[in-house]
């Protein structure tokens, strides 16, 4: 039984499998995330690996804790890769990065792979068809262009996302909505077809917390499932352990 951890800023992911079987999943406040791990130790003593994807902020207790009760991977630059690694600054390419990077490497082998990332902010990343990391992209994420908004001007309000959003804002509200959206709606089909125009077969990628809101606003798009980044956390740690 393998345990996986995505955790973020605010929140963690748990993921439990048996095999390529997902038995258990839950979704939980970072700052619990160490008596969640206890919890979930107690009632599955049969625990033999993790794997551990954090981008935030770690309890110090969390790494010997795992450590001591599995054998444990954390995903960074020196774990063993399915893919070739030509960042320039390896060291600093986030865990997350890394995870979907792997997630389509082992989903989609010999293709030409633009993975968007669409979270707090949204990552770019382009995987050849050689299996080799080009590089990417980081953007400010939804939620971020709202908050910026409000936060650096006087005036402003700060507006959540709603799914009818125009094509023209007639009201201040309406004017933010659709500079945000339909914003990032513009920037990613840019970046898919700048990178169509030169990789004729590309096979795209949405995943993330706002990939279903962004989803039917863009064109030709492949969807990853939820777990796109469990998963390939998933099959990173059976390839560590090979």
């Amino acid at each position: 039984m393998n345990l996986v951890l995505d955790i973020g800023n605010s929140f963690g992911k748990i993921f439990l499998y048996k095999g390529e079987d997902l038995l258990f999943t839950t979704k939980v406040a970072s700052a619990r995330m160490a008596k969640s791990l206890l919890d979930l130790f107690e009632t599955y003593p049969e625990i033999k690996c993790s794997i551990l994807c954090a981008v935030g902020a770690l309890e110090p207790t969390i790494v010997p804790f795992l450590e001591e009760k599995s054998l444990l991977f954390v995903v960074d630059h020196n774990l063993k890769l399915p893919f070739v690694n030509r960042y320039e600054s390896p060291e600093t390419l986030g865990a997350d990065r890394i995870a979907v990077l792997a997630a389509a490497a082992f989903e989609y082998p010999q293709k030409n792979c633009l993975i968007i990332d669409a979270g707090s902010c949204v990552t770019y990343d382009f995987l050849s068809a050689d299996g080799v990391y080009r590089g990417g992209a980081i953007s400010p994420g939804l939620q971020m262009r709202f908050t910026a908004m409000h936060e650096h001007t006087h005036k402003l309000p700060l507006i959540t996302a709603v799914e009818d959003v125009a094509e023209i804002g007639t009201n201040t509200e309406k004017s933010l909505l659709v500079g945000a959206v339909n914003g990032l709606v513009f920037e990613i089909d840019g970046w898919t077809q700048s990178l169509k125009a030169k990789y004729e077969h590309l096979t795209v990628i949405l995943t993330g917390g706002d990939a279903q809101f962004l989803s039917n606003r863009l064109k030709n798009t492949i969807f990853a499932h939820s777990n796109f980044l469990a998963d390939g956390l998933r099959r990173l740690l059976d390839y560590n352990q090979v």
